[in-house]
């Protein structure tokens, strides 16, 4: 009975020992069959190297073939690439540092395995083609179409108009004479040539920009100069405007000074004469009255200022000016 039992219990074991391994077995089958695709994720299933089927870009639960298919994932999203700086001649024979970005995605992830492989390559492939687009038309063109955008003589019209002094002294008509395309339709036409080259690797290019353009180094100290020159020109135009501005308003300020120094010495000359006329006129009251007294008032100023050492008088005692003093005790009693 007892050994009954035991072996029945050794067959439950064996059998809750094999559905055990079974589930392992097919959780192990279900992980490695089961694939997830995001929304930013596109995937190619291969088996042994070579793609099976058409690539997922819908984001989902899919399966495939454990341990013999893989899934490749590819970015959906649009990838940025940088270039590395190169040195470029322009047309009018400038050198300058060109640097460059661009935009770019994965459009048929299947011909992307296939012809690249991995971002990493697609770099690599980048880096030839865009270089050598870049090179092209920095080559085929002058500095200013490069640098300047179009719609300048517009913009420098409007600030003109608006009245900001910075752009007085900006003439755009030399610089803007040979503007044929600028920089805006030549990154445009860059985009369109490269675009071409791109789809055979499942490439689709979104935008080429110039991130920065700089002279080389023998050529930019004399441009610095240059600039700074040009800087102290302008700064010495302004300084003989402000000079000739000052000498304007100091002679306008001298000229009003002088009409009033002039007006205030006129009225006060008139009030002298005024008041010397009416001063006049009380003495000539007050002495017509009694002209004796006019005399004897006189005589004494003469005798006040008789005594000046810078005059010599040479005068005999029955002078005329002395009859006060000769006769004192007279003059007194009057």
């Amino acid at each position: 009975m007892r050994q009954t039992e035991s072996r029945g219990t050794d067959v439950i074991s064996r059998k809750m020992s094999v559905v055990a391994v079974l589930a392992v077995v097919v959780g192990i089958v279900l992980y490695f069959s089961a694939y997830i695709v995001t929304e930013t994720e596109q995937v190619v299933v291969t088996q042994m190297g070579a793609p099976v089927g058409e690539p997922v870009t819908k984001a989902g639960l899919y399966f495939m073939t454990p341990f013999i298919q893989t899934a490749n994932y590819f970015e959906k999203r649009i990838m940025k690439w940088d270039g590395s700086p190169n040195q470029i001649p322009t047309r009018d024979k400038k050198y300058i540092w060109v640097d460059i970005t661009a935009r770019w995605r994965i459009k048929d992830p299947l011909l992307f395995l296939k012809r690249v492989g991995s971002v990493q390559l697609a770099h690599s492939r980048l880096d030839g083609i865009l270089d050598s687009v870049v090179r092209d038309y920095v080559s085929n063109n002058d500095l200013i179409e490069l640098v300047r955008s179009e719609g300048w003589e517009e913009a420098w019209q409007r600030l003109k108009e608006a009245g900001i002094p910075d752009f007085q002294s900006t003439d755009p008509g030399a610089a803007s004479e040979h503007l044929v395309k600028g920089r805006e339709k030549i990154t445009r036409e860059m985009v369109a040539d490269a675009a071409k080259l791109l789809p055979e690797f499942g490439i689709e290019l979104h935008d080429i920009r110039i991130k920065r353009i700089n002279y080389v180094e023998s050529v930019q100290k004399k441009v610095f100069d240059r600039m700074i020159s040009e800087r102290k020109r302008i700064a010495a135009q302004y300084r003989s405007e402000g000079e000739g501005e000052r000498a304007a308003i100091l002679g306008q300020m001298e000229r009003e000074l002088a009409k009033i120094n002039s007006e205030a010495y006129r009225k006060s000359q008139e009030l002298r004469g005024k008041a010397d006329a009416e001063t006049t006129r009380i003495y000539a009251e007050a002495f017509n009255r009694n002209p004796e007294f006019y005399s004897f008032y006189r005589s004494l100023e003469l005798y006040r200022d008789f005594n000046s050492s810078g005059s010599s008088f040479v005068l005999g005692t029955d002078a005329d000016v002395f009859k006060y003093l000769k006769n004192g005790g007279k003059a007194a009693g009057r």
